[in-house]
């Protein structure tokens, strides 16, 4: 058997599977595994370095198949080589109710799986991420231990959408020249021909970007080959543009949307066989052609031997340090650091906005976790992101800690969520409140796959005054507070500020939102406390001088009115108690007996929040006073807007009043 029947023989195999799967899960998308199959071949029987045995090898090569519908060619060749939970049962099973073979490819389901993908165009923007990862890692570790590729398998969609454009300007800008990226240039998309939507020159884009870029045959496995290997030999990224057919080999279904996301039926199937002369029935692979691919996944013990061997004579210290940061583990002084910080802060009172708070306390975790690496969507001075220990990365120095993403709000969450994959690292990155919209894509799927993403949103209120509604978020702590398992964070003070980095520091399974205020707020916190009270999500800040009449709960900037309106209605001989609520998430994981406690038996219950009422009623009841926002902001100076929009301590302790004089 010549060299290509082999490789044609492999390649079928992924086809076949790809097909039968699909088939018997009557849904998917069999039309990409056909097309491509040949281009996954040549990279993981000749280049990838990966070791089924060993799937999280920290060295390994990252493939990342962007166009997440076609799950079914990364689960084939995750059987094929030889990975031990993609079993051909699991194959069987392709999107069926608690099997691995999810419809599109999910982070954490099975080894293999880099990240969750089928949005189009996330898998590209997080694999800026991970190419920049391995960069700022093998800055810190060297060669030796870190020196590895990022391949990405890109449809159309995820050229069309707009998060590619953003994401391959950063990539070019920073000269991620281990980043490579096929395209599946089929020119089909669900409607029909691309040429309905799109006549992009998307090799000229690319150039354009700072890329090399460049068209082959995606059906030959030399000049795949030749691409990839001239591709590793580049000082830029690399973006090949490869020719294929969707759904190769269907009869009369090939290259048209028909083949792209509905099984192929019996009669396609039966001429595909004949076509590639495939004579096994479904689910079955021959042996020797089985043994070729697993002989392909063993390729990369050696290789991952050597890198352990390595690994196992570096330098202890560099050795420790590698191993620690790769575990995703803290420093082992890193609550003794914050609670000194703590300490010091309810003795100086600083009064501050907590996106200043924020930035102080960066400039000490920064200090004692060198891992943090940092950035912001091109409003570095507003948000506060950049402390005296993050120097600008550049494509001339990789070895810094602070990254200018541009405008660029969601390629920067995802590129987030990239840098925290690679592993050994934890990042954060900023942008005002309002534009968490562009960035939610990203910020959503940090949640779904559980991981330590963290999002900085400063501006977080119609405090920023004079920028108007279009800046003004009011419904946005709503809407992140939707996603599940995602921690959002409104700190009162710097103190609170300081305990809400350290959770998110520790949540290594639950992203996190911080929403800060532009405005300068007192310390709240003046009496230190050694647990992180901000940790159990609300808690008491002020108490009733008696029984409580009034329980007020509060969030952020608006604690300081709540504090102000307990002093009016205290003075007005109605016991009222002030209850910090810094995280509503983590007040829900609370003990019912905590929860029914903080809440308290006070027969009028309000919250003060700059912004809706939605999420609220959990806390104060339906029936509960919101002191907020019933519509968007305005322009005017924030002396203006909290009074115009009745949100001060005076307005609040009226409204408890005529409710109390009510009852």
């Amino acid at each position: 058997m010549t060299s290509r029947e082999q490789h044609d023989r492999m390649a079928n195999a992924i086809r076949f599977l790809s097909m039968d799967a699909v088939e018997k899960a009557n849904s998917g998308h069999p039309g990409l595994p056909m097309g491509c199959a040949d281009i996954a071949t040549v990279l993981f029987t000749r280049f990838l370095k990966y070791d089924p045995k060993a799937p999280h090898w920290p060295d390994r090569d990252r493939f990342i198949l962007s166009a997440g519908h076609g799950s079914m060619l990364l689960y084939s060749l995750l059987h094929l080589t030889g990975y031990e939970d993609m079993t051909l049962d699991q194959i069987k099973h392709f999107r069926q109710l608690g099997s691995k073979t999810a419809g599109h490819p999910e982070y954490g389901h099975a080894t293999g799986i880099e990240t969750t993908t089928g949005p189009l165009g996330q898998g590209l923007a997080n694999s800026v991420g991970f190419a920049l990862g391995e960069r700022i890692m093998n800055a810190a570790f060297g060669n030796d231990l870190v020196s590895h590729y990022t391949y990405v398998l890109a449809g159309d969609g995820c050229l069309m959408e707009g998060v590619s454009q953003e994401a391959i300007a950063l990539a070019g800008h920073l000269k991620l020249n281990k980043l490579i990226v096929f395209w599946d240039n089929n020119n089909i998309s669900i409607d029909g021909p691309v040429s309905l939507a799109d006549n992009t020159d998307q090799v000229a884009r690319f150039q354009a970007s700072g890329w090399n870029a460049s068209h082959i045959d995606g059906t030959d496995p030399e000049a795949i080959a030749y691409a990839i290997e001239a591709a590793r030999h580049s000082d830029k990224p690399t973006m090949i543009a490869c020719k294929t057919t969707i759904g190769f080999g269907a009869p009369t279904k090939a290259g048209t949307n028909k083949a792209h996301g509905s099984p192929l039926g019996a009669d396609e199937i039966a001429g595909a066989r004949k076509f590639f002369n495939w004579e096994s029935p479904p689910f079955e692979i021959p042996a020797d052609i089985l043994d070729a691919w697993r002989a392909a996944g063993k390729a990369g013990a050696k290789p991952r031997a050597d890198w352990e061997g390595r690994l196992a004579k570096a330098e202890p210290k560099l050795k420790a340090e590698f191993e620690r940061r790769l575990a995703g583990k803290l420093p082992s002084n890193f609550d003794a650091v914050i609670a000194d910080y703590k300490k010091k802060l309810s003795a100086d009172k600083p009064k501050v906005a907590t996106r200043k708070s924020s930035e102080m306390a960066l400039e000490v975790i920064n200090g004692a976790v060198p891992e943090t690496i940092g950035g912001s969507a091109d409003l570095t001075g507003s948000n506060n992101t950049k402390t005296s220990q993050t120097k600008n990365i550049t494509p001339d120095d990789y070895g810094q800690r602070y990254v200018h993403y541009g405008i660029r709000e969601h390629g920067m969450a995802a590129a987030i969520n990239g840098l925290t994959l690679h592993g050994g690292l934890i990042a954060y990155g900023g942008t005002f409140m309002c534009f968490s919209d562009y960035a939610r894509p990203s910020m959503r799927l940090s949640s779904l796959m559980g991981i330590r993403s963290i999002f900085v949103m400063t501006h977080d209120s119609i405090g920023l005054g004079e920028d108007g509604p279009t800046h003004q978020p009011v419904e946005h702590l709503a809407a992140l507070r939707a996603i599940p398992n995602h921690n959002v964070f409104r700190p009162a003070d710097a103190v609170e500020t300081a305990e809400c980095w350290q959770i998110a520091l520790e949540s290594e399974k639950t992203p996190s939102t911080l929403a800060l205020t532009r405005q300068n707020l007192p310390t709240v916190r003046t009496e230190h406390s050694a647990k992180n009270l901000s940790s159990q999500g609300a808690y008491e800040l002020a108490a009733a001088s008696g029984e409580a009449a009034v329980t007020i709960f509060a969030t952020g900037s608006e604690v300081e009115i709540a504090l102000g309106a307990r002093d009016l209605l205290e003075k007005h001989g109605h016991p009222t108690r002030v209850v910090s609520v810094p995280c509503f998430e983590l007040f829900d994981k609370q003990s019912d007996d905590y929860r029914k406690k903080t809440i308290g038996n006070a027969p009028i219950k309000m919250a003060i929040e700059a912004g809706i009422r939605q999420g609220w009623d959990h806390l104060i009841g339906s029936d509960g006073i919101f002191v907020g926002m019933t519509g968007f902001g305005a322009s005017g100076t924030i002396e203006q807007l909290y009074p115009h929009f009745g949100i001060t301590a005076e307005a609040a302790a009226k409204a408890a009043e005529a409710r109390l004089h009510a009852k």
